[in-house]
């Protein structure tokens, strides 16, 4: 039956095989479960439904990709978007997270029109690769300061804006032991390196004192608090213009860029280079999105980590069902979830800023029409607290750069009615 279902013969694998490649990707995302609530909760949402809609969303989603698609891609909701939902969004920007989720809801649906008409292919070659990798380094340098405030590295500072925080405090002195210790286990290629250096640190916390211990396995808790909390239509205001084309902006690069690159290094790609059934695993993503949504959690996108089942052999949709099922058994979870402390998780989310900050290096820099623009948004992102800033400052750049250096030719259309319209929604309406 699973050799009919998912084609194992036809892909050279066997159920066995899929099973450990499951296993192997969910080892590596898992944090999720953990990260997320605690992200989340700071903009006022119930930390007991987050959880639940974490893990179900991802759960839904890691099927819905195995079963219709086919592929061991697993979903879950992503990093950086849920830091600019909470800390951009709803304390940046003071909007209502049942607002925010209807963003959310509407960028979704925004993404499924893309997936199902051939307007995203143009959309996608359309847009620089300079400011595609600057959006996700400049996501890496918004997490990164996110996590060394939870830590307690980086403090307010009425002189300088920010400072060094008590280096001698047990939450700064583990959050940098975590980060040394998740990075040593990735570079030795161990499994699971973020997870076991959450759980690792969590553990040092409950000897010295610095975490309670809540339990680890009890019902699960109630998902009422979010599920169909979102406000749709308060999002439709002309304000949540630039928050909604953040939220699509990023989810529809990064499913693209994700997809590509997992299916290349499973060898899924046919021999011109494209990914069969594409468009089956975008409507799953952008589908999954709108799910996320309803349920009561940011953005639910592709992982990068689910090239770490393709490595150990996963080449089916078996393997995402597999991680759909351990979502499931996790839900179960939620005291151990609880107990986990920030330091722990801050450690986590430095070293996921640091893999995605690493996409400054795909940058041309050797010409300053490209490299000056992926620097502004870069840099806008985390000292503005926010991605749609970001991602506003970056196309107006490029576009203004192109323009007075002669290069108009270079410049895209639809990149310069995006920068138009930024301008005109910033001289209307503000930031």
């Amino acid at each position: 039956m699973l050799n009919r279902l998912f084609h194992l013969d036809q892909h050279r694998t066997t159920a066995r095989k899929e099973i450990v490649a499951g296993v192997t990707t969910y080892m590596t995302m898992a944090y999720v479960a953990v990260v997320n609530p605690q992200i989340l909760s700071e903009a006022g949402m119930d930390r007991g439904a987050v959880f639940v809609a974490t893990c179900l969303s991802a759960a839904i989603a890691c099927a819905a990709m195995g079963l219709y698609a086919n592929y061991p891609i697993a979903l879950a909701p992503g990093m950086g978007i849920n830091a600019f939902f909470t800390y951009g969004v709803v304390l940046g920007m003071g909007h209502p997270w049942q607002v925010a989720l209807g963003a959310l809801f509407i960028s979704g649906i925004c993404f499924m029109v893309i997936s199902v008409l051939p307007i995203r292919t143009w959309i996608m070659g359309a847009f620089p690769r300079s400011l595609k990798m600057a959006t996700a380094a400049g996501i890496g340098f918004f997490l990164a300061l996110i996590a060394m405030r939870n830590a307690g590295l980086v403090v307010t500072n009425d002189a300088t804006l920010v400072g060094l925080g008590d280096l001698k405090s047990w939450s700064v002195v583990l959050a940098i032991v975590g980060l040394v210790l998740i990075a040593a286990l990735d570079a030795l290629k161990k499994g699971g390196a973020v997870l076991i250096g959450i759980l690792a640190i969590t553990a040092i916390g409950l000897l010295v004192g610095e975490a309670s211990w809540q339990g680890a396995v009890s019902a699960v808790p109630s998902l009422a608090p979010t599920f169909g909390q979102l406000d749709i239509g308060a999002a439709f205001d002309a304000a949540f213009f630039g928050i909604i084309f953040a939220f699509l902006f990023t989810d529809l690069f990064d499913t693209s860029g994700t997809l590509i690159a997992v299916a290349k290094q499973g060898g899924l790609l046919d021999r011109g280079g494209n990914l069969p059934r594409l468009r089956h695993a975008v409507i799953v993503d952008s589908g999954a999105s709108v799910l996320g949504s309803l349920l009561g959690t940011s953005s639910v996108t592709s992982y990068i980590e689910s090239a770490a089942g393709v490595k150990a052999g996963g080449r089916t949709g078996l393997t995402a069902v597999t991680v759909s099922a351990l979502f499931l058994l996790t839900l179960f979870l939620s005291p151990l979830a609880a107990t986990i402390p920030q330091f722990a998780t801050a450690a986590a989310l430095l070293f996921v800023a640091s893999v995605m900050i690493r996409n400054m290096t795909e940058i041309d820099w050797s010409d300053a029409t490209e490299y000056v623009p992926a620097v502004v948004l870069a840099i806008t992102i985390p000292f503005s607290f926010s991605i749609a800033h970001g991602i506003a400052a970056g196309f107006i750049t490029y576009t203004a750069i192109k323009l007075l250096s002669g290069r108009f030719r270079q410049l895209r259309p639809a990149v310069a009615v995006l920068a138009v319209l930024f301008v005109v929604k910033i001289a209307l309406l503000g930031t």
